[in-house]
């Protein structure tokens, strides 16, 4: 189920718990009610955090810069290989925008 629905659904509760602590509130003052929406409203925002949290696909920046060090490495041991560095270079530009277009397209 995509997040995009799930996001919907908190917003649902969200709306529903807000109006229905204001409506049993305001209707006799039922503190029962009132814990009950606002408790199911806290749900729903744990909820969607713990969801939105277990989904990102952001990576650390840390992680891209091991990463990039990683394949400098590896072009430098191409090139000192005999490789000429252009052409690698220009190939791992080519592969970077090949993902980023991939990535791009199953989004």
């Amino acid at each position: 189920m995509p997040i995009s629905w799930f996001r919907g659904g908190a917003a649902v509760v969200w709306v529903g718990g807000i109006v229905g602590m204001i409506v049993s509130s305001a209707n006799g003052n039922n503190n029962g009610w009132v814990a009950t929406c606002g408790v199911m409203t806290a749900l729903a925002s744990l909820s969607l955090l713990s969801a939105s949290a277990a989904t990102s696909r952001d990576r650390v920046e840390v992680f891209e810069e091991a990463d990039a060090e990683a394949l400098e490495a590896q072009v430098q041991a191409i090139v000192a290989a005999g490789g000429p560095e252009a052409d690698v270079r220009r190939l791992v530009r080519d592969a970077i925008r090949l993902g980023r277009h991939r990535r791009r397209s199953r989004e």
